[in-house]
């Protein structure tokens, strides 16, 4: 018998539990104190299905740590490497957000409403915690809240349509990474066009609980001829698009430099954030491993519950952090941390998975432009 997880008021429901159940959720991770559903149909058909359709997320986990106050700006550029300068009022910036000794603690989506109003759209981690110590500790003119916001992702191919057919024409003009405010139902609502896939959609800031059922049924209701069905970040189709996912391919033991995110880092610059002595220092001598794609040898692959080692002959030069079997490429897939004597493209090394030792060969990311 398969283990059960017992809910409890410590894993809170969002504003679309209800509909995701009814909608047939397979399977959920338990993400942000949440549970984050991973599989409606099976993990396949619902790759070939985002892939081809569109598809509504709850991903109400991603939860949104409010920052408002005059020292809002400076605080938010105090958390990371990104500079955050020339930042407009409706963009939104991807950020590693690091320690003092440049090990990252969450890699979110910064969203800014104005200088003195952001948003940090948070991956898996109780972020917060952080940043009010350190607002707290420099004594900032700062109010730190969790917001009553809960994203609802629409990605695939005809994200655009669906959206358009709710929100009218002008909503597909925005820009990649760009938001803006959308009236629906009473209340003023953010939209951005982003979203954890490479498929192309927008991330709807739902604002307020009771807001969310009302708005996933319009969406349903327009997108019928669409063949809308509920969906989720969906693993190969990450791994595919080398997106990666805070605490499975990289965690506070890793460096932005290790993980790939260099060119999000400005160390070197007049920039005043927490870190910056280590990171430089990164910058200038490189890091000891990064973030590498592999193809693994075979038709089909376990999941990676745990790391697998990643060797040369006897010895250890990594590790699969995350694997799947793609479709598209008829090729397993996979991310990992590899040593730098061994990470040029093309190298064959092995990966000890749970099947055995398989031959795997290192490779660009993304797999899928």
């Amino acid at each position: 018998m398969q283990p059960i997880l017992s809910i409890s008021p410590r894993i809170r429901s969002t504003p679309f539990t209800e509909r995701v159940k009814a909608a047939g959720v397979k399977a959920y991770t338990v993400y942000n104190h949440m549970l984050l559903p991973t599989v409606f149909n099976s993990l396949e058909e619902d790759y070939h299905h985002l892939k081809k359709n569109v598809q509504v997320w709850d991903v109400s986990v991603e939860r949104q740590i409010e920052i408002q106050g005059p020292d809002s700006q400076t605080l938010i550029q105090m958390i990371t490497p990104r500079d955050l300068s020339k930042m407009r009022d409706d963009q939104c910036y991807y950020i590693p957000v690091v320690d003092d000794s440049g090990g990252m603690l969450n890699d979110p989506v910064a969203v800014k409403h104005s200088q003195n109003k952001w948003w940090i759209s948070i991956a898996d981690s109780d972020l917060i915690y952080w940043i009010k110590g350190i607002a707290v500790a420099k004594n900032m003119n700062v109010t730190i809240i969790e917001p009553d916001i809960n994203p609802l992702a629409i990605q695939g191919p005809k994200a655009d349509e669906l959206m358009r057919r709710v929100f009218g024409d002008e909503i597909t003009s925005l820009k990649f990474f760009r938001h803006k405010k959308i009236h629906f139902n009473g209340k003023y609502h953010l939209v951005a066009r982003s979203g954890y896939s490479k498929q192309g959609g927008y991330e709807i800031y739902t604002n307020g609980f009771k807001s969310g059922e009302a708005l996933w049924d319009r969406l349903f209701e327009a997108g019928q001829n669409l063949n809308v069905k509920a969906g989720c970040p969906n693993l190969i189709e990450r791994i595919e698009g080398g997106l990666l996912s805070y605490g499975n391919d990289m965690t506070q033991k890793n460096s932005p430099y290790e993980a790939g995110l260099g060119k999000f880092c400005s160390p070197n610059s007049s920039i005043d954030f927490i870190g910056a002595e280590a990171l430089k220092k990164q910058s200038i001598e490189g890091p000891t491993k990064q973030i590498r794609g592999l193809f693994i040898d075979g038709k089909s692959i376990s999941a990676c519950t745990k790391p697998w080692h990643v060797t040369h002959g006897d010895k250890k030069v990594g590790q699969v952090t995350s694997a799947a079997w793609s479709p598209d490429l008829s090729k397993v897939v996979a991310i990992g941390m590899i040593d730098r004597e061994y990470w040029s493209i093309g190298n064959e090394l092995e990966v000890i998975c749970p099947s055995g030792k398989r031959t795997a060969k290192i490779t660009q990311l993304p797999f899928i432009k």
